[in-house]
């Protein structure tokens, strides 16, 4: 008797297949008086029934079922947001939703962005003197800092209005900064491949193109480069050239660390790599004092 081999399945009919394994997975584990649901006779089967969860997300019944059938029904990124918030979905497990169901990463929603510093990492980065160490963003702001890298780099960030606090933005608008930076003539072009690199997951993002508006407003050059070029470039551990009108030129190491999840906030650290760069450590230390 001949055997039956069934025709591999497509990238993107797999992807359903796994899209609607995943929904069931998250609509079986939830529970409905937690999610204040009323009682409606009794449950064949743990969590949440279609038709709740179609309910709480505003969609079709028949539409949510042949979604989690895997049909090719091509949901909107509206309408993949309405079903995770009503699968209780963390940002993790929405973008999972949204890669499966082929559409943009970056639309799924994310988690609440929280401005404020842990009383943890000020005491990293006061742990980190003299070395100057700083909390980025994924768009470089700088969210946090210790003394030494405001040394470093010429300036009082209590004195920067939080919205300027951006490493380009102040590259582009700040004298002390830029004149800080060796090789200058570099940076700018390294600044606008940095930036498209980051951006290309925040496309539409109203933050993130208010970002690179601003950009553009400041800087004619930031702007022309962006339009002229289509380099990218991720930040990296490299060496770094500094200018300083006490100390003259040095090198410092640049490091960074990642926090989770993906694309989350980096921490930088400058460390010495020469007795140039150890002098002007010492230096930064004595003006922290």
């Amino acid at each position: 008797m001949s055997q039956i081999i069934e025709p591999a399945l497509s990238l993107q009919e797999e992807n359903r297949r796994q899209l609607g394994a995943f929904l069931r997975a998250r609509r079986e584990s939830l529970d409905p008086q937690r999610l204040g649901l009323p009682r409606s006779g009794r449950r064949r089967t743990p969590g949440l029934r279609r038709e709740e969860v179609a309910m709480l997300a505003d969609v079709g019944v028949t539409w949510y079922t042949w979604l989690e059938q895997g049909r090719d029904v091509n949901p909107s990124s509206v309408v993949m947001t309405a079903v995770a918030k009503a699968l209780q979905c963390s940002p993790t497990e929405a973008r999972h939703l949204f890669v499966l169901a082929g559409l943009p990463p970056g639309e799924a929603p994310q988690a609440a962005c929280c401005e404020g510093i842990s009383e943890g990492t000020r005491r990293l980065l006061d742990t980190l003197m003299p070395k100057p160490a700083s909390i980025q963003k994924p768009n470089f702001d700088i969210v946090a800092w210790n003394d030494s890298f405001g040394h470093l780099m010429g300036v009082d960030f209590n004195d920067i209005p939080p919205e300027d606090r951006n490493c380009i933005y102040l590259f582009l608008t700040h004298p002390a900064w830029r004149a800080r930076l060796g090789k200058r003539d570099d940076v700018l072009a390294i600044f606008v491949s940095y930036f498209r690199a980051a951006m290309a997951e925040h496309r539409g993002d109203p933050a993130w193109e208010a970002k690179l508006a601003r950009f553009f407003a400041v800087s004619p050059e930031f702007e022309a480069l962006w339009h002229q070029r289509n380099d990218v470039r991720g930040v990296e551990n490299q060496l770094k050239l500094f200018s300083h009108p006490q100390l003259g030129d040095f090198q410092l190491q640049q490091m960074y660390w990642y926090s989770a999840p993906r694309n989350g906030s980096r921490l930088l650290v400058y460390l010495p790599v020469d007795d140039a760069g150890e002098k002007a450590l010492t230096w930064l230390e004595e003006q922290a004092k």
